[in-house]
């Protein structure tokens, strides 16, 4: 894990510093996008040049994030990472800002970002350590702050039904209200809105499940051409990795996704007291407890088959009969 910097060194640096890129990780997901706009808002209240550099499309659902946000032309001198917990994460920014990372903050215990500094806490959200920092750096909250943290938590939490889920978690979320973010429509767009093309994904996927272990592992597959078939888009495919773990029964979901010819995509989903970052750390992936992903390469058969066979083995590791 990276150095971990106590969190009033990294409001400190922030107040010292300026013209800030505030990275998200590639296939942007809520804590990310959440994150990287609240503390972008927080740092040009403080009289900052801050942008948010999004490492791929903004999915249309997030446009409200956008409201009251405009670029700023200036040059970018501190760069700072916000739920990004490897190299890799940062996709084709890796390039460009890999080796000058001034500032991380996340909470994934996996942590291999190479930072001046660095701060991870596990908690639930990333977003929860950010609302911690702009409380330090004492920057006044207003609606769309409050938007842009409730989304990094609700997302992360899969609307507070995961078990990273505390009291601090639902405290910060209430906060958030109080000050008057948009919860309900947040979470209506987040969780309950789905497209035609989501339907048939979601078909698609059910009819590609296959159980191991006596049913205790369930996998599913994504592939190009049921993309294409189905017309999904990147944010159609959120919370497809849900689905293998909701199966009674399932200790272990797995999701493989195909992104091109010959590499994949897994994220894995597991109950108690299986660890789903120890799987994904023998493919040089990462995660947390419950969830974690990784990248493989090869075919689809010989992937299928490498993923269940150290799936079975944390199985085993965990004493689940």
């Amino acid at each position: 894990m990276a150095k971990t910097t106590d969190l009033n060194d990294i409001a400190n640096a922030l107040r010292e510093a300026d013209d800030f890129a505030i990275l998200t990780h590639q296939y942007p997901d809520g804590d990310t996008v959440g994150s990287a706009f609240a503390l972008c808002r927080a740092l040009r209240k403080l009289g900052k040049r801050a942008g948010v550099v999004v490492n791929g499309k903004l999915d249309k659902k997030f446009d409200y994030l956008l409201n009251n946000y405009e670029d700023q032309d200036f040059k970018y001198k501190t760069v700072v990472t916000v739920d990004i917990a490897a190299p890799q994460l940062l996709g084709e920014l890796r390039e460009e800002f890999e080796g000058r990372i001034d500032i991380s903050i996340d909470h994934h215990t996996s942590n291999s970002i190479e930072a001046k500094l660095s701060y991870v806490d596990p908690k639930a959200a990333n977003a929860e350590n950010v609302l911690e920092l702009i409380r330090l750096l004492k920057a006044e909250f207003d609606k769309d702050m409050a938007n842009a943290i409730y989304t990094g938590i609700c997302t992360d939490t899969g609307c507070f039904k995961f078990s990273n889920v505390n009291s601090a978690t639902m405290r910060a979320a209430a906060d958030m209200m109080d000050i008057g973010c948009d919860s309900t429509e947040i979470n209506r767009v987040m969780f309950d809105l789905k497209s035609m093309a989501r339907i048939r994904m979601e078909k698609a996927v059910l009819d590609s499940l296959t159980l191991h272990a006596g049913g205790m592992i369930a996998v599913v597959n994504t592939t190009i051409e049921m993309e294409h078939e189905t017309g999904v888009g990147d944010t159609d495919m959120d919370g497809i990795a849900s689905i293998p773990r909701q199966i009674e029964g399932v200790y272990i979901g797995i999701t493989i996704k195909e992104k091109d010819a010959g590499r994949y995509r897994i994220s894995i989903r597991t109950l108690a007291p299986c660890d789903a970052s120890r799987i994904a750390e023998e493919f040089g992936g990462g995660g947390h407890h419950a969830a974690a992903g990784c990248t493989m390469t090869g075919g689809l058969y010989d992937v299928k088959t490498r993923i269940v066979e150290a799936a079975k083995a944390e199985l085993e590791r965990a004493g689940v009969k």
